[in-house]
């Protein structure tokens, strides 16, 4: 008896391992599948520029990374308010008092996604909305409002067209640069409830219809895929205790069963297995102890050892230094 909808995923033509770098962009599910990623010791860059929800505004930053056209006191891109400079296209973390050091931040991390760009070997971009904003003034692209007015902004929805069109164009520079580059799209399952709902479904609509044009190019299609995050959680985790307390976002749960899909359809069983490996070490540091001088705990500790060695000796690729020093730190305390 079969009481879900079963997304069938299918077989992409490459997978994903240790040895490999991988760049991830886009909306804040991006950090949910990176921060399991990076926890499973796989060589991530997780946003970089922060958290990006349209298709415009991650193309725009590769565009800008790949030419490694910097950012100074002149440009468009930086504001002030509130006490502090800003950037219409990053995240607010990199906001700051000081201009200088804004602009310093800014140009640090276009130059390591250059780099990352030209030496990754997957990219996994997800969309979260196809609505964007544009100054009023200049009808230059927005990234973040930083909670500027409302009446300084245009607010407009992506054609499935106008996305697919400029991915395309992008999907081909970005591999004449790095040919060895796979690129995985997915669309995010958090629903953008304040656009409201129907608004919500149209959006959705246009970055699935985008990303089926996108893979439909035949000079892309060799080394990119879709992968149904949006899907697994709408159709197959349809039920409301898959969703956390806002009801928007998916639970711990449900981004757990999606991590575990996405491994089953990028992974081999032997990365699979570091996985789990490099997983029982990371909870046996979270362990806490009563009596860390315990024979009992030394012993534990002693195989956690042989257990990291066991990972390196494996696959050199994955760095558990940090662990091992936790271990060693921990031997006869």
């Amino acid at each position: 008896m079969e009481l879900t909808t079963r997304v069938k995923i299918p077989k992409p033509s490459f997978g994903i391992s240790h040895a490999q770098r991988i760049l991830m962009l886009g909306s804040c599910f991006v950090d949910e599948m990176g921060e399991k990623l990076q926890a499973d010791k796989f060589h991530c860059l997780v946003n970089p520029f922060g958290v990006l929800y349209n298709p415009a505004s991650i193309a725009a930053l590769l565009l800008r990374s790949i030419s490694e056209r910097e950012y100074d006191a002149s440009s468009p891109e930086i504001l002030f308010a509130d006490g502090l400079f800003h950037s219409w296209m990053h995240h607010s973390q990199f906001s700051s008092p000081n201009q200088q050091e804004l602009t310093d931040r800014l140009n640090s991390t276009l130059l390591l996604v250059s780099d990352w760009l030209r030496q990754a070997d997957i990219l996994i971009i997800t969309f979260g909305t196809s609505y964007i904003y544009r100054l009023k003034e200049s009808g230059m692209l927005v990234s973040n409002c930083h909670k500027q007015p409302d009446s300084l902004f245009i607010r407009q929805r992506l054609s499935a067209y106008d996305i697919a069109d400029s991915w395309k164009t992008l999907l081909q520079l970005l591999h004449s640069v790095n040919p060895q580059l796979h690129v995985i799209f997915t669309v995010s399952p958090i629903r953008h409830k304040r656009d409201g709902l129907h608004e919500n479904q149209l959006s959705k609509a246009e970055l699935l219809l985008a990303i089926d044009e996108i893979l439909q190019t035949s000079s892309v299609q060799d080394y990119s895929y879709y992968f149904p995050s949006y899907e697994i959680l709408l159709d197959e985790l349809r039920d409301y205790r898959f969703y956390a307390a806002d009801m928007v976002h998916p639970s711990p749960l449900a981004v757990d069963y999606i991590y575990e899909q996405f491994q089953n359809t990028m992974m081999s069983k032997e990365e699979q297995k570091l996985s789990a490996l490099c997983r029982e070490v990371r909870t046996a540091l979270e362990h806490k102890p009563f009596h860390p001088e315990a024979e009992a705990y030394q012993t534990f500790i002693q195989q956690t050892i042989q257990k990291i060695n066991e990972i390196k000796k494996q696959c050199p690729d994955i760095h558990l230094d940090k662990e091992l020093s936790q271990c060693n730190t921990r031997l006869n305390k």
